[in-house]
């Protein structure tokens, strides 16, 4: 049996209903999805809740920083320098270990630049998305387990005995 019908079943499940749930309560749905990408990406299970959420929100304050930087900075080029050095910091922190996961770090800018610098939302969409991660990777463990346990095969004495009739 394939490993991943027991996630596929799982992810699908709860990408439905966070669906559901984030449009009818105004959160921003797909920022959600690419935190629960990272989940994965960073490894699953507690290393990957961890290390993508923690580099997810760090590149949110990078975007903040470069935000704020080229609110300051009124001169050609200002974004482009403000970019540099956050790129450049997101690739550094990574000799840390809870920040090492570089893909997160730009994951998390990039979605605080697709909201339009929307902080709050994002942050609770990246959270929201990481606990996804997290949840969907135990049911489809649970899952998976109880449709890859084969049915019990009968005695081979069993297997001789001519059925009975009342």
């Amino acid at each position: 049996m394939k490993p991943y019908i027991g996630v596929g079943i799982a992810v699908g499940a709860l990408a439905g209903i966070w669906t559901q749930i984030s449009v009818e309560l105004g959160l921003i749905t797909w920022v959600a999805f690419v935190a629960w990408a990272c989940f994965f990406a960073a490894g699953g299970n507690r290393a990957g809740f961890s290390k993508g959420l923690a580099a997810n929100l760090s590149g949110v304050i990078y975007g903040w920083l470069v935000a704020l930087l080229t609110s300051w900075a009124q001169f050609p080029g200002a974004l482009a320098i403000a970019v540099a050095l956050a790129a450049l910091a997101m690739c550094l922190q990574a000799g840390w270990a809870p920040l090492s996961f570089i893909p997160g770090a730009f994951a998390g800018t990039a979605v605080f630049f697709g909201t339009q610098l929307s902080l709050w939302p994002t942050v609770t969409a990246l959270v929201i998305g990481a606990g996804l991660g997290w949840v969907s990777a135990i049911l489809g463990e649970r899952i998976q387990a109880l449709i890859s346990k084969s049915p019990a095969v009968p005695a081979a004495d069993e297997q001789k005995r001519p059925v009975e009739t009342a």
